[in-house]
């Protein structure tokens, strides 16, 4: 087994390739699952050497087996949402205080210290489900605050925009998360011109409006909230990792979360910086389930590790996983 504090200590380049290789070699002994997909490609201990040899495992697993690299008890299932009739991703977690751990971790990477920010959350979608990971990190944000006035808003938008307005006014820093809908109709009832509020968008319209490209999204989010930028939090239920974007869509991952892109023609390369492709993920939190997931996700990378998401494959057109079924 790993210890935590191997992945949460992680230094520099050497360091993460040395822990990412020790993962893999740890899984593939450990989940039945992965360890046939890496067989299937012909990869196991001997010859996957570097980040770019290690096997992703197509994100799609999780909705059809349950993927675990140990026999502990599980104590917690996250669940992805979706429409009636499509298959949900389920992601068993045996160890709940790892993915504590990493978005504790993470958001104080990011944004400094939690007591320091009133935490409001809009999330109805989520809270309107069983299973939501993002609803247990936000849960648990908002406790940690230890501000009065943190807490979740369903469609209460009244009691939200007055409570927006004056703790603004009172110069508290407010972190304002939303699911990207939910935070269109608030702006559709009330116009603001926040001083110090942060907006993070966590993404999707869930069916309830149509789909934006990002500038135009976050444009007409910019404007009705009366913010510069708007900030973005990039996670999902197969992963105990979450990017943040501090604003123009560009994301940076903690220290134990990586990005490759993957070639859409050929799932097995990869593009160089700056180029389009699938986004591939190491996620060293995910160290009891699987830490290597290619996503659906288009992205592309930049020099210094960030990455723009762009979109998603259309699912007839994901070449390269005709793998998927073992």
């Amino acid at each position: 087994m790993i210890p935590q504090t191997d992945i949460f200590t992680i230094s520099g380049k050497k360091d993460f390739e040395k822990i990412a290789l020790k993962v893999f070699r740890y899984q593939f002994d450990n989940n039945l699952v992965y360890q046939q997909f890496c067989q299937y490609l012909k990869k196991d201990k001997s010859n996957v050497k570097s980040l770019i040899d290690i096997p992703f495992l197509p994100i799609q697993f999780f909705k059809t087996h349950e993927i675990v690299s140990t026999t502990a008890a599980i104590q917690q299932t996250f669940t992805s949402s979706g429409t009636t009739g499509m298959t949900t991703s389920k992601h068993p977690v045996t160890d709940i205080s790892i993915y504590e751990q990493s978005y504790r971790n993470g958001f104080s990477e990011f944004y400094g210290n939690i007591e320091d920010y009133c935490v409001l959350a809009l999330l109805p979608s989520y809270l309107e489900r069983e299973g939501s990971s993002l609803i247990y990190m936000v849960e648990d944000l908002i406790t940690s605050s230890n501000h009065p006035d943190s807490g979740f808003y369903l469609n209460n938008f009244d009691d939200l925009t007055s409570k927006l307005i004056q703790l603004d006014n009172e110069g508290q820093n407010v972190l304002l998360i939303g699911v990207t809908y939910a935070l269109l109709d608030l702006i559709e009832i009330q116009q603001f011109q926040l001083k110090n509020t942060i907006i993070m968008e966590t993404g999707g319209m869930k069916g309830k409006r149509k789909e934006m490209i990002r500038e135009e999204l976050h444009q007409l989010l910019c404007e009705g909230f009366g913010v510069p930028v708007i900030h973005s939090e990039y996670g999902m239920t197969e992963l105990l990792s979450q990017a943040y974007s501090l604003g123009n869509g560009v994301f940076e991952c903690p220290p134990w979360m990586q990005i490759l892109i993957r070639d859409t023609e050929d799932a097995l390369t990869y593009v160089s910086e700056g180029k389009t492709g699938g986004i591939n993920v190491i996620d060293l939190a995910n160290i009891n389930s699987c830490s290597f997931i290619a996503t659906q996700d288009l992205g592309k990378k930049y020099p210094n590790h960030s990455f723009e998401v762009l979109g998603r494959f259309d699912n007839s057109d994901i070449r390269g996983c005709n793998l998927m079924v073992i």
